[in-house]
């Protein structure tokens, strides 16, 4: 029997991609560059299936091209707006993801965010590279210590709910959220609010949790406005959920005090006026990047893979398509 051909346009993890050579002819990109438009538009003509990331868009001019031979694309991240998923739908494209497994590994990210802006690491280390300090000092490169603030949860998903169990019982913070569902039953303290301007401008500081992708960012430039002058904005979400001009405009005016970043609008393009400054954490678009959570995430697409071509239920079904 012939097997299904696919496309993993990324390095995986060496015990993903042997397991997808066993039950598929798999092409692999060996030279982890992304791949270009180009190349996905030949390869929906090519391949049975797709293997992407964050980082291919597959729009709607690729989805629809014409003699388009794959059938599924199985994405390797819990986020998919690097997909249009209207047109999956309408085109029949089955599309699924891999959520849960690195909920843990970017709450850590967040809160490794949340401390080192409000402890100013990285003006401290830089100082410290640069051969600039000159001893131990009572008064200078203060931070702010965490402890009894109010941190506002923008977003009250897994990853959400993660990040404000670790701020309330390691860290001893009062949690605030906005969500746009009801949330049942958590099992820390936290205050649902009516909305996230609500957030905004009571917390001290901001985790935001929430999907990019939509025509408009989630929290607006308006949002940012409302925050406190001494409060601090952290997104591990996608670089596109909040106004990244309107957050550059609020650092350098002094509207807030700072920001931890993990992704990017336009990456991995960074805006110069965030990498001059020291009162911003910036990070590579690393929440997941553990070798136990980056395998565990090529796994479950190779699960949905072989769910999808034996006829079965995907397990992580975000379309379902047309078999």
């Amino acid at each position: 029997m012939t097997k299904p051909r696919i496309l993993v346009t990324r390095k995986l993890p060496e015990t993903v991609e042997v397991r997808l050579a066993r039950h598929f002819d798999a092409q692999f990109n060996l030279s982890d560059r992304p791949v270009s438009a180009a190349s996905l538009y030949a390869a929906m003509r090519e391949f049975d299936a797709l293997v992407p990331t964050v980082s291919d868009k597959l729009n709607e001019g690729i989805l629809t091209t014409p003699e388009r031979r794959v059938q599924m694309i199985a994405n390797v991240g819990v986020g998919f707006n690097n997909i249009d998923i209207e047109t999956a739908r309408k085109e029949g494209i089955a599309v699924s993801n891999t959520p849960d497994v690195l909920t843990d590994a970017t709450a850590d990210i967040a809160m490794l965010l949340i401390l080192s802006v409000t402890r100013r690491a990285y003006a401290a280390e830089r100082k410290l590279r640069d051969k600039r300090w000159s001893g131990f000092s009572i008064v200078e490169g203060l931070g702010t210590s965490v402890q009894g603030k109010t941190l506002g949860i923008i977003g009250m998903g897994r990853i959400g709910q993660a990040t404000a169990r670790r701020a309330a019982r390691g860290f001893g913070m009062k949690i605030i959220y906005y969500n746009r569902s009801p949330i049942e039953e958590l099992d820390f303290e936290a205050k649902r609010q009516g909305s996230i301007s609500d957030v905004m401008s009571e917390a001290d500081i901001v985790s935001v949790h929430v999907p990019g992708g939509g025509a408009a960012p989630i929290v607006t430039a308006q949002h940012i406005s409302s925050m406190k002058p001494s409060a601090y904005l952290i997104n591990t979400a996608r670089g596109d959920s909040f106004d990244q001009d309107a957050l550059i405009a609020a650092l350098k005016t002094g509207k807030i005090a700072g920001a931890g970043l993990d992704v990017f609008e336009s990456e991995p393009h960074v805006p110069d006026d965030l990498l001059a400054m020291e009162n911003v954490t910036l990070l590579p678009h690393i929440g997941s990047a553990t070798i136990e959570v980056r395998t565990a995430m090529g796994m479950l697409a190779a699960d949905n893979l072989e769910a999808f071509f034996s006829g079965r239920e995907l397990p992580n079904v975000v379309v379902a398509g047309r078999r």
